[in-house]
């Protein structure tokens, strides 16, 4: 039982580790999709990933300003459903090469013939 709480530990600490890194990804994942305000895109990341991803909206908009400062994401203020104008998110050019290369380099990698049986359940001997 011990060994089963210190592997319950050490996944937790490693997915809270990765769960970081792997918030751009999500964002900029929603954003290729087209313009979307923040709501959308917290839904988005929640449901694409299974819900093992959360994001709060002021995390979001903190991680769109400094995307937005760099020249990879805008914004347009369109109307919203009810109450003040929204701001519509997406990626710029600069920001779908950023995206593109990213995937590259980094998510295709997975999918080639030595690494793809890597990730498939290992059987118990």
């Amino acid at each position: 039982m011990k060994e089963q709480k210190q592997l319950h530990v050490l996944l937790t600490a490693w997915e809270e580790t990765y769960k970081k890194g792997q918030l751009t990804l999500w964002i900029f994942l929603a954003l290729k999709e087209g313009q979307k305000y923040v709501d959308e895109i917290k839904t988005f990341v929640e449901e694409q990933s299974n819900h093992t991803m959360s994001c709060e909206s002021q995390s979001l908009y903190r991680n769109l300003r400094k995307f937005q400062h760099v020249g990879i994401v805008d914004h347009v203020t369109g109307e919203g459903n009810k109450g003040p104008d929204r701001k519509y998110y997406f990626l710029t050019e600069m920001g779908l090469t950023l995206l593109e290369q990213f995937l590259e380099r980094n998510i295709q990698l997975f999918f080639n013939d030595r690494i793809t049986p890597l990730l498939k359940k290992t059987q118990p001997s």
